[in-house]
């Protein structure tokens, strides 16, 4: 089972990845982007998956956490991170929230 997590750090923040009976952590880093049409932008910079818990979708479960907060939220996402980028190419039912 997997537990997403949200830190606020600063302006920006970072979704945490913890499995359970894992140590290792996958994490999502976001900063703060300038606004659009009235909205935040959060754009995101960075996944990262240790290879001890790689091949478990962890980096789509945090895609699909910070999509889900977006919705939720009302912000759109910069996918700045090549990773986040191509999911979001995968899924043309989030362009509303792509900045």
């Amino acid at each position: 089972m997997t537990t997403i997590t949200h830190h606020v750090i600063g302006q920006g923040g970072k979704y945490v990845a913890h499995l359970e009976g894992e140590t290792a952590q996958g994490t999502l880093e976001w900063e703060p982007g300038a606004e659009q049409d009235g909205k935040e932008v959060r754009v995101a910079t960075h996944t990262i998956v240790p290879k001890e818990i790689g091949g478990r979708g962890v980096a789509a479960e945090l895609v699909a956490r910070l999509v889900g907060d977006a919705r939720d939220h009302g912000f759109k996402i910069d996918p700045r991170c090549s990773y986040v980028e191509k999911k979001f190419d995968e899924n043309p039912d989030w362009i509303d929230l792509r900045a």
